[in-house]
């Protein structure tokens, strides 16, 4: 068979089916663990060439040219030539300061060639006409039809019952990646980080990703954790997710994964993702392994925040009985608060114990402490369930937990329920780490749990009549200006030259396989961030040795200094036109 196409040169879901269900019929074992291992990678690249499902956060229109805006902001972003306006809307009457928004946004492929480094935010002060950039971050790209899909994510900042204007700018190839300085920082590889800001530093599990410990950042820097031996698993201060079996036979939980079985992690400077998806474990896995509830588990933290978000699925793929299940589920060694609080369904805060009457319908519970006014108080925006009408709202605080120390825990199913393939229970959870001020400390909470209820509304966006200055001299950094366009243009130009040849027939250049992450000039010395495209090829100077030999001979280059760089990783949506093309994309 000619390998002309793409799909001569590769084989689909479908195929490594029928091969893995022959190898195990047939008693290879050996075999049909490679092919699943195959088949899990395939479907990998499907994901990523689907991208995320859903609609644009504004309605698809067409975008504005700079040159089209009033000449002090066009001078103000010269090099970039396109835009939109986003406004967002404040309705619920709550001032909006540094807020986050991460907005799914589409924008066609002659407008999208590098989003990550191309794409600009900037606030209109309706007052003053004036332009400021903030800091932005996008993540999650990916091409479907002829157009290019993204999450861009700032802070914003909107008056109580009024409206915000921002302009994205987009379509800048001398653009380099923005460094945007802000009080999130993560360090660490994989699901296993560390992630911090002004208000606390989250601990992840470097065995499975759970959240293990968390240090408020105040003076005295309070740590939250959970001590001892579990069972057998790190003790994590988040137990969720698990749920006991019919006949209280075993648990199955997430903290049993020796690893995880699927993530994904987003950094930035702006927001910090951590996914996990997968079946939970038994306790001697894998001598029992059902595939019948999956469970997915992201952790979200913001720059700037004094909260971080949970979310939570838990699908149900066959009918079975179980004892019960657990959602949500927190464990504090030591004695670290001395109070609890508790939240209605009308959102209003209180302090002690939760009566009788409304324990299972509970929306928010914590601790806090009455001398050092450190908190710890969870929200329970959404928890809702489909197909199954028995779900619990439940999990008061307890102040000690068998000497142990301090827990919540949220039996949403309980007495034995029964699950109909096709349910699915769902949640959405901030946590808040911010202190408990005696006077305050009740309307701050449910302030806080009415913006995150009522997000800011988004909706295309008009240019104010009034414009003035800028609060800068440009949009463009050093190097991103026309003075540099010579010299840049030459440089990502020589790059096209540099081969990839374990490719041996196309042109699968460095540029179009999506191998370089940006390029800075600065005077005779070219920088160049790459990655490679799976880290079974860690060693880059394979390519990077090539890279530097051909810019080297560039008029004006004197230093070529190269780096690489495994995040974000490199997938089927850094192909251009043309590497797709080579790659026998085209058609797709």
């Amino acid at each position: 068979m000619s390998e002309t196409r793409y799909e001569d040169r590769t084989d689909s879901v479908e195929v490594k089916l029928n091969l893995l269900q022959a190898a195990r019929l047939s008693g290879n074992y050996e075999l049909a663990m490679s092919l699943s291992e195959s088949l899990k990678d395939t479907l990998t690249l499907e994901r990523d060439r689907r991208g995320e499902a859903g609609q644009s956060a504004v309605p698809a229109q067409p975008s504005g040219r700079v040159v089209e805006l009033p000449d002090l902001w066009a001078q103000w972003a010269k090099g970039w030539e396109y835009f939109r306006a986003i406004t967002l809307r404040e309705t619920v009457g709550i001032p909006r300061t540094q807020e986050p928004v991460d907005l799914l946004l589409g924008f066609p492929l002659p407008e999208a060639a590098d989003l990550r480094r191309e794409l600009r935010v900037a606030r209109i002060d309706h007052d003053s006409g004036t332009l400021q950039e903030l800091p932005s971050q996008v993540y999650g790209e990916s091409r479907r039809g002829d157009g290019v899909f993204c999450r861009v994510v700032w802070l914003a900042t909107v008056p109580a019952k009024g409206k915000s204007t921002y302009l994205l700018f987009s379509g800048n190839p001398k653009a380099e990646l923005p460094d945007y300085e802000t009080d999130l920082k993560v360090s660490g590889e994989g699901f296993g980080v560390d992630v911090s800001n002004h208000h606390y530093t989250a601990h992840l599990s470097r065995q499975m990703g759970q959240l293990e410990r968390l240090t408020y950042r105040r003076a005295h820097g309070l740590e939250l954790f959970a001590g001892g031996e579990g069972h057998g698993e790190p003790p994590d201060i988040d137990w969720a997710h698990d749920y006991l079996a019919s006949n209280e036979f075993q648990k199955f939980r997430v903290t049993n994964w020796a690893t995880c079985p699927n993530y994904e992690v987003v950094k930035g400077p702006l927001c910090v993702k951590v996914k996990r998806w997968g079946f939970p474990h038994s306790p001697v896995h894998p001598l029992f392994t059902p595939s019948r509830m999956h469970i997915t588990v992201t952790y979200t933290f913001y720059a700037g925040a004094s909260y971080f978000m949970k979310e939570g699925r838990m699908e149900v793929l066959q009918d079975f009985d179980i004892n019960y299940l657990r959602d949500d589920e927190w464990v504090f060694s030591g004695y670290s608060f001395t109070d609890t609080v508790w939240v209605d369904r009308q959102g209003a805060l209180h302090e002690g114990e939760a009566p009788q009457r409304d324990q299972d319908d509970l929306w928010g519970v914590g601790f806090f402490h009455r001398h050092s006014r450190d908190a710890f108080i969870a929200l329970w925006l959404e928890h809702e369930a489909e197909h199954f009408d028995a779900l619990y709202h439940c999990g008061s605080p307890v102040l000690n937990y068998n000497g142990h120390g301090q827990l919540w825990s949220r039996w949403a199913a309980r007495n034995k329920p029964h699950f109909k393939a096709g349910a699915l229970l769902r949640q959405r959870n901030a946590y808040l780490t911010a202190p408990y001020h005696e006077e305050t400390g009740a309307a701050a909470v449910e302030e806080l749990r009415r913006r995150l209820l009522n997000p800011l509304q988004v909706e295309p966006g008009d240019i104010p009549v009034k414009t003035g200055a800028t609060s800068s001299e440009s949009l463009a950094r050093p190097g991103e200006t026309e003075d540099s366009e010579d010299m840049k243009s030459a440089v990502w130009a020589a790059l096209r030259e540099v081969r990839d040849d374990m490719l041996y027939t196309v042109d699968a250049n460095v540029v179009d396989m999506g191998y370089v992450y940006d390029v800075r000039v600065r005077g005779d010395t070219v920088y160049v961030l790459m990655t490679m495209p799976h880290r079974g090829r860690p060693k880059f100077r394979y390519l990077g040795n090539s890279i530097r030999e051909r810019l080297v001979q560039v008029e004006g280059v004197g230093e070529v200094i190269i780096d690489v760089t495994w995040e974000p990783a490199w997938t089927v949506n850094r192909l251009s036109d043309k590497g797709r093309e080579a790659m026998g994309l085209s058609e797709d």
